[in-house]
């Protein structure tokens, strides 16, 4: 038994002393610096890809709405050729197009490219947010003799915003994954970062390096969306006050 229990930890010490040793080749010699500045590179791809994506999806979304029947033909084409393709296929297609004459802009071509491709899942979003709210707002809205514009903004958006906020982090968690394919264009992004370090060390280490980082701001983030439809469930929830019984 205690021989069995020495050759398991000696396996076990083996392990572990293996993997430290591959964690400071892997973090040493500035390497850790590389994967932080690819971090946030990640990090910044993915803001300015959302906040790109929120105004084209804000646009579709208002074309698929219309009554006018070549702007819903817009957003279907668009919506259509969008969803259809790979994000990779759209990422190559951007910045062999828009930026094929632009040089020093990588940053640029994956926000572009990711904020295209979240535009089509954003208008979605939005689409079935304002859906989501009862007609007899907009009828109440018009009767008090607001615009169909004022109506939209002060009343029916503002619902709106409310049931599609936690929709809309959960895209921004899938943004911040799909950032992993800038690498194809030279991107130094986290993942990009990784696999060149793995190039020059031969072992696998820096890819789970990366993975953790990505773990660790996704958990942050579904922790925060967590504790926001919590305040919203306990917003929606009415409020009962009790009442105290008076003796005498």
């Amino acid at each position: 038994m205690n021989l069995y229990f020495l050759e398991s930890w000696g396996i076990f010490g083996e392990w572990l002393t293996n993997i430290i040793t591959n964690l400071e080749r892997t973090l040493g010699g500035g390497r850790a610096m590389d994967l932080l500045r690819g971090l946030w590179i990640t990090i910044q791809i993915s803001l300015g890809a959302m906040a790109l994506g929120i105004i084209i999806g804000s646009i579709i979304a208002a074309c698929k709405l219309s009554r006018y029947k070549l702007l819903r033909a817009v957003a279907f084409v668009y919506l259509g050729v969008i969803r259809g393709t790979p994000a990779v296929t759209q990422l190559l297609i951007v910045s062999a197009t828009i930026f094929a004459s632009v040089r020093g802009a990588p940053l640029r071509i994956g926000i572009v490219a990711l904020g295209i491709n979240s535009g089509a899942y954003v208008a979605e979003i939005i689409r079935a947010g304002l859906m989501s709210i009862d007609k007899g707002q907009t009828e109440a809205g018009l009767s008090l003799g607001l615009s169909k514009w004022q109506t939209l903004v002060f009343i029916v958006m503002p619902q709106a915003v409310k049931n599609i906020l936690p929709t809309f982090i959960n895209e921004f968690i899938v943004l911040i994954k799909e950032t992993a394919i800038v690498g194809f264009v030279a991107i130094r992004d986290v993942t990009r970062v990784a696999n060149l370090i793995m190039s020059r060390t031969m072992e696998p280490t820096p890819l789970f390096v990366s993975a953790a980082m990505y773990l660790i701001v996704i958990s942050i983030l579904t922790m925060l969306l967590s504790i926001l439809e919590k305040k919203l469930r306990k917003a929606d929830t009415p409020r009962v006050k009790s009442r105290k019984r008076l003796d005498g």
